[in-house]
């Protein structure tokens, strides 16, 4: 028997992470270089969440639930929004008012999303799924996230088998543009 994480401990325990991101954005404080490398760390977070999300725990709700296609259109409806204010965010100066204006809308959006994920689709996930379904989703997702993107991509798709084939290479791109440039993920 593995004692590897479940789904349920893994996208909660990445949801407390970006809590915490949240938190310190929040406070306003630190120097515009600090809240512009903690925005990037935000945005690294939520789309390589995302991604795997997409990847395995959206069909996962597909096949297990009597609505899963609509639950998971909704959810990933929810990461596109999020993603598309990223993309607006991604070239903003943290000196520049729409900088908290766009930080302030990922934070309110993410934070309705992870309520509904928290409070509805993962209880009904567990309820619907076997504990080895659930560990193998949670092993899944962590693989993900190790090769998914870490850019916004508002783009791509979003929906097996298309993003299992391009996220991988996507995630590549985007972890050498990331080293160019010093951006930290």
């Amino acid at each position: 028997m593995t004692t590897e994480p479940n789904l349920v401990a893994v996208i909660t325990k990445d949801h407390r992470e970006v809590e915490r991101i949240f938190a310190e954005l929040e406070t306003g404080s630190g120097t515009p270089e600090h809240r512009r490398a903690l925005a990037d760390h935000m945005t690294t977070e939520l789309v390589r969440h995302s991604v795997a999300e997409e990847m395995f725990m959206y069909p996962a709700a597909r096949k297990a639930l009597p609505d899963g296609d609509q639950v998971a259109d909704h959810e990933i409806e929810e990461h596109a929004e999020v993603e598309r204010t990223l993309k607006d965010l991604e070239g903003v100066e943290a000196t520049d008012p729409t900088f908290a204006e766009l930080v302030g809308k990922v934070i309110t959006d993410v934070r309705h999303h992870i309520a509904e994920e928290e409070q509805q689709l993962l209880p009904r996930l567990q309820q619907a799924c076997s504990a080895d379904e659930l560990r193998e989703l949670g092993d899944k997702v962590v693989k993900a996230k190790a090769v998914a993107p870490t850019r916004p991509h508002p783009s791509a798709p979003d929906k097996p088998p298309a993003n299992l084939i391009l996220a991988p290479g996507t995630g590549l791109i985007d972890r050498l543009r990331d080293t160019l440039t010093g951006r930290d993920h």
